[in-house]
């Protein structure tokens, strides 16, 4: 279930509504068939398991019972706080699985978890969040590498400027009475981030001059609308001299002739790429024709199928 980006609900409402922590990290869901082995997923569907070694002992966290949990991947960094950048290096291993043991014996990641779909022979999936939520807080799930943290009924508005406070991502505020709907993004669910900043599709690149002659000096991205990729403007800042570097690799792998925006965009001197990369923008504002202002690139989104960099664009866009 995945929730839709907005603005808290009115103040008339806030008691309807539990408030929690948006989470900067890899969403899975974690299957516990009850025999001691765990499977995890990510919203791609891709089995994630082997890339965070140091999760497997949840499976033997609720011995024989059968459980299907939602939650969070995360790597901290020295404060406590989710590090997107730390978490990238661990996503890409779920074939290395060597690698992954060393890395998670360096820094390992944690597990955040928020709701139970299934838990014995039961489907969970009807009820309302808060038997739902009941029941994963009555699983007492906190362990070495995973936590169950607290929701907040209510004081919205204090959750909100808590979060902003302490520099965290944003705020998840899910209806009390919300049954969960997988594969659904839901108004019942609705997620706002302390800045602005969206998914989006690579489809091309323009060389850099300069220092930066060889390497891209700007990508050019898309947001899927009407079953077409729009263009949605050019991003040439964000990445580290490392991070451009990695990125010239993906592009390269990725060139082809057939530009994969509809309508193609008036930009000279642009490479085409297979659309297969999603990365994560942020950008101040969008002008009348949907364009993306000042945009800088955050990081790639491998744990994203292309499908998923969605967005409403102005009706002249579609």
């Amino acid at each position: 279930m995945l929730a839709t980006p907005g603005t808290l609900p009115p103040a008339a409402q806030d008691a309807r509504w539990a408030y929690e922590t948006k989470q900067d990290g890899q969403r899975v869901v974690a299957y516990l068939p009850g025999d001691g082995s765990l499977l995890l997923r990510a919203r791609s569907g891709q089995d994630v398991t082997a890339a965070y070694p140091e999760l497997r002992p949840l499976g033997t966290a609720l011995g024989a019972t059968p459980a299907v949990l939602d939650g969070e991947v995360l790597a901290l960094d020295e404060e406590g706080r989710a590090d997107f950048q730390l978490l990238q290096s661990r996503m890409g291993l779920a074939h290395a699985p060597g690698r992954a043991a060393r890395r998670a014996a360096q820094s390992p990641v944690h597990l955040v978890l928020f709701d139970v779909m299934h838990l014995g022979p039961r489907s969970l999936l009807p009820l309302p969040y808060t038997r739902r939520r009941g029941e994963l807080e009555r699983l007492g799930l906190d362990g070495p590498f995973w936590s169950t943290p607290a929701a907040l009924v209510g004081h919205g508005a204090q959750a909100l400027r808590a979060t902003r406070e302490h520099g965290l991502e944003g705020l998840v505020c899910k209806r009390l009475d919300s049954v969960y709907e997988p594969g659904v993004r839901s108004r019942a669910w609705i997620k706002i981030r302390n800045m602005v900043g969206e998914d989006v599709i690579v489809g091309g690149w323009l060389p850099g001059k300069g220092r930066l002659t060889g390497l891209p000096g700007a990508v050019l991205v898309g947001q899927r609308a009407a079953g077409r990729l729009r263009y949605v403007g050019g991003v040439g800042t964000g990445w580290s001299e490392t991070e451009r570097v990695q990125l010239a690799e993906l592009l390269r792998a990725a060139a082809t002739d057939v530009c994969p925006f509809d309508p193609v965009p008036p930009v000279r001197d642009a490479h085409w790429v297979v659309p297969r990369l999603v990365g994560e923008v942020r950008y101040s504002t969008r002008t009348r024709d949907g364009m993306l202002r000042q945009p800088s690139w955050l990081r790639l989104r491998p744990d994203l199928a292309p499908e998923e960099a969605v967005a409403d664009l102005p009706d002249d866009m579609v």
